[in-house]
């Protein structure tokens, strides 16, 4: 299947499989980039007097905002204060929000009245990087869940030998072991994404 075959909501997790996904930190930054931009310029373009010379020759605040906050300083500096406190939180949330671990889903098989069939992350992901060591030319494998419980994604990092057939070993993990796991776990689009890495503590080093 090919990715313009996929849903699109396979080709997003497809993409959650190779890597932590940071589109939604971009977009936040660049509206943020965006909004300042808008208001350097402009201040800029009202200095060079662009809105007219007696406006650029005047305070950047009005007189009537000036006598308003003249009016009521310690209103204004808790007003100020507040607006630094919600900034203060606003960003420990960001900070926070980017640094947390990524989401490891258990997999739920069946549920009923009776009987509840749960599949840990690490269990699973664990029994296919088992399964894909067992393969000729693979020395260790690592897998990691990722993603959300209804829509689970797989990072399985393999290492290889020096004798090691590539071409095999990436034939046996797509048609036999992560097929496997699809069936085993119910799930009919499970992306995978598989790094092969040469296992240099066991490479045999070359003599010239």
């Amino acid at each position: 299947m090919t990715t313009v075959d996929m849903p699109k909501g396979v080709v997003r997790r497809s993409r959650r499989a190779v890597a932590r996904s940071a589109g939604g930190d971009r977009t936040r930054l660049a509206l943020l980039g965006l909004v300042l931009l808008l208001a350097g310029t402009g201040a800029a373009l009202l200095g060079w007097g662009v809105f007219g010379r007696g406006r650029a020759g005047r305070p950047l605040l009005d007189p009537m905002i000036v006598d308003a906050l003249r009016a009521q300083p310690l209103l204004w500096r808790w007003v100020a204060i507040a607006a630094g406190v919600l900034l203060l939180v606003v960003g420990l949330w960001w900070a926070v929000r980017s640094l947390r671990p990524e989401r490891r889903p258990d997999l739920l098989l069946e549920s009923d009245a009776e009987t509840r069939l749960l599949v840990t992350a690490g269990a699973a992901a664990d029994a296919v990087a088992e399964r894909a060591a067992g393969l000729r030319g693979v020395s260790r494998t690592r897998g990691r869940m990722v993603g959300k419980p209804g829509s689970p994604a797989l990072r399985l990092t393999v290492w290889l030998d020096d004798e090691a057939d590539v071409a095999e070993i990436c034939r046996r993990l797509d048609a036999e072991i992560v097929t496997e796991a699809r069936d085993a776990l119910g799930i009919a689009h499970l992306p995978v994404a598989v790094r092969l890495e040469l296992d240099t503590a066991k490479s045999t080093p070359r003599v010239a």
